[in-house]
């Protein structure tokens, strides 16, 4: 198949640093061109990739210091994308509504996945008004606050077997916190478990600017008065084997209806198990002792850190195995790649507003 792939500008794919919605990209990417697929990514023009790539950036965003405003560098791609639609067969969205005005114009069946959280008030009336786009949930959990649209399907993230190694004997005793500094991800609850439980915390975070206020009133004081507890920083990919593969367990401590949560199948593809609190996409993700430990509250977080010693760091592999790699997750697509291609399902609005594609898992 032709397929684009349009990614956010504000990380390079893969990223450097953080950037889940870009990392996915890039696997995905990947796998497509890997399996004889003609791909064209759309994305910023430090991007590293297989495929054709269409750069409307020079740089990702975020680190660049001249950019102030992304908007008009991500219209400007967009326009780009319009211009060269008629070479593709689908056209594949991860920039959540930007797109949104233009989708009636194309006569390239177009998918967008929804990376981010859906249940803010403003983004209700919004999908509401556009119920006909085909989309992509990554769990189901994300799609509850939504008004009757058109879901595609669901497709749970993947990532390459052989990006993260197996690690059977970590040669540390600690466990792992890595994401971002901010107060739904709950570091402080990271912090307090590890406490509590007597253990040392390794902190592998970034701090957004929205978030360091967060970061200079509640977690820096956390930590500094906290000898068990070490802040590494914000690491990159390379980092990760060594970071997630050694912990005892990844703690994900989240207060929020996570959409999905790349770490934890990052920390799976380790071996490393999870100890995850019981909200958003974890009771998906994580098959409760086998690859991590699901709970409720701090007390039972804490019991939790002894008890997962008695998952086998085997199985936590395997679970990544069976559930979580790009080939499944790139066979996931090219499914509802095809039905959309195939014209079996108008890209027009349907006649009744909560239709999903028929036969599409």
């Amino acid at each position: 198949m032709k397929i684009a792939q349009i990614a956010p500008l504000a990380e390079r794919v893969p990223p450097k640093l953080y950037g889940g919605t870009e990392r996915i990209v890039s696997y995905l990417t990947e796998e497509l061109v890997r399996q004889g697929h003609e791909v064209t990514l759309f994305a910023s023009g430090d991007s590293i990739t297989a495929a054709e790539l269409v750069a409307t950036s020079p740089t990702a965003l975020r680190l660049d210091p001249a950019v102030q405003d992304p908007l008009p560098h991500h219209m400007i791609m967009l326009e780009e994308v319009r211009r060269q639609a008629f070479k593709f067969d689908i056209l594949h969205f991860h920039v959540d509504l930007l797109h949104y005005p233009m989708l009636a114009q194309l006569e390239v069946p177009a998918l967008t996945t929804l990376h981010g959280r859906l249940d803010l008030p403003d983004l209700q009336p919004f999908y509401a008004y556009f119920p006909d786009r085909p989309l992509v949930s990554i769990s189901d959990d994300q799609r509850k606050p939504m008004p009757p649209v058109r879901w595609a399907g669901t497709v749970y993230h993947g990532l390459p077997r052989d990006i993260l190694p197996f690690t059977e004997n970590p040669d540390d005793d600690y466990v792992a916190f890595l994401g971002r500094i901010s107060p739904e991800k709950r570091p402080d609850r990271a912090i307090e478990i590890a406490k509590r439980a007597g253990v040392k915390l390794k902190m592998a975070a970034k701090v957004d600017g929205a978030d360091r206020d967060y970061w200079t009133s509640v977690i820096e004081p956390l930590v500094r008065q906290s000898p068990n507890v070490e802040f590494i920083g914000e690491i990159g990919e390379h980092e990760k084997a060594s970071f997630l593969g050694n912990a005892r367990a990844l703690v994900f401590p989240i207060d929020w209806p996570e959409p999905f949560g790349l770490v934890m199948i990052e920390a799976m593809a380790c071996g490393t198990p999870v100890i995850a609190f019981r909200n958003g996409s974890v009771p998906e993700i994580i098959d409760h002792g086998i690859s991590g430990l699901i709970v409720s509250d701090i007390q039972s977080a804490v019991s939790a850190v002894e008890l997962v010693d008695e998952l086998p760091r085997r199985d936590v592999r395997g679970a990544f195995e069976r559930r979580f790699t790009v080939e499944r997750m790139a066979k996931d697509y090219l499914s509802i790649y095809e039905r959309l291609a195939s014209g079996t399902h108008s890209h027009q609005a349907p006649t009744n507003d909560n239709v999903d594609l028929q036969g599409v898992a």
